[in-house]
């Protein structure tokens, strides 16, 4: 069974093709290399001993998006992640996130509702939430205006993705919205590698103990929470790519309930800025040099899932510690 996955050498995108390929799913990647490089590819076909299919091409050009989908017309699922994703470069360049986050994605979408049970997983995020009510958050909780135009982009493309399915009964899909995904691959063959500076904090964490950065800002202690730093949900991205293969499962099985559902994935434990970087130190056993700065804007202060929907309706459950995705991610750092 033929998937696609947009974004396929990213991140998450390559850690979902190996939990694709070891499921069985024959996968196309489509990916521009913006924010990736292509021996991600040499890395996947070495950890699944199957390469996936690679296509070079940027989603903004509608013209190749719809001669892709003229070739590979037998395609039964798209998992969706090709978008940028960094908040702090979307609140200083709104527009290219605008452009690339949604123009891409009306132009898969106009190519699946062209195609009979076209099976769609689209890659959201907590930002939804905004600084959700209460904690944690459940998938119930109001959509808030975004706190920057990255989580603005999500928000957007959900609500394009429900009225997408509302006029096509043929299309399904699935919203995931997860919260912070850390860690690399047991190999240590594929982990996040952002090109040049990172705008994530685990990979300036690993970089800087590894002595590529000087030291790690760390953006406000003074936050109402336990130690004054931010609190976020963090996930390792094994767990996370394996939910993916789960709710794709699900549509082509024809076990979901309506045509466009969402879940939250996390582990449903939130852990401080500081927290990370003790969890760091114990699994690198190095101090980290790290000094507190100025707050962020767009940053939230608190966000950690409510994985109940998840765990039963998906029954899909988070197996890795924080610990866990930090050994992880410190293993990839130091093979690179």
């Amino acid at each position: 069974m033929k998937v696609l996955v947009t974004g396929g050498l990213g991140f998450i995108g390559s850690h979902t093709v190996v939990e694709l390929q070891n499921s069985g799913f024959e996968v196309v990647i489509i990916d521009n290399l913006s924010n990736a490089s292509i021996t991600v590819l040499e890395n996947i076909t070495a950890i699944t001993r199957q390469e996936p299919t690679f296509v070079k091409l940027d989603l903004k050009e509608k013209k190749e998006v719809q001669n892709f989908f003229k070739i590979h017309h037998d395609i039964k699922g798209v998992i969706h992640f090709a978008a940028s994703k960094a908040v702090g470069e979307s609140v200083e360049n709104p527009l290219m996130y605008y452009e690339n986050n949604i123009n891409t994605l009306i132009y898969v979408l106009q190519e699946l509702k062209k195609i009979k049970q076209s099976n769609f997983i689209f890659s959201s995020s907590c930002t939804v939430y905004g600084q959700a009510d209460t904690m944690p958050i459940t998938e119930s909780a109001p959509t808030k205006p975004a706190e920057s135009p990255y989580g603005n982009t999500k928000k957007i493309g959900e609500n394009i993705i429900e009225d997408t399915c509302k006029i096509a009964p043929d299309f399904r899909a699935i919203a995931l919205r997860y919260f912070n995904p850390i860690g690399a691959h047991e190999s240590a063959k594929i982990g996040e590698l952002p090109i040049g500076v990172p705008q994530n904090l685990v990979p300036y964490i690993t970089q800087t103990g590894q002595g590529i950065r000087k030291e790690l800002s760390v953006f406000g202690n003074d936050y109402p929470t336990a130690d004054g730093t931010c609190i976020r949900d963090y996930i390792h991205v094994v767990d996370l790519a394996k939910a993916h293969v789960v709710a794709l499962q699900r549509l082509l099985n024809n076990k979901n309930e309506t045509n466009y559902e969402v879940f939250n994935l996390g582990t449903g434990t939130g852990s401080s800025v500081l927290e990370v970087i003790e969890s760091f130190e114990r699994v690198s056993n190095q101090k980290l040099n790290y000094k507190i700065v100025d707050r962020r804007k767009g940053d939230v202060i608190t966000a950690y899932a409510d994985t109940t929907k998840a765990n039963t309706i998906l029954g899909w459950t988070a197996k890795s510690t924080l610990d866990d995705a930090m050994r992880s991610a410190w293993n990839w750092q130091q093979k690179l």
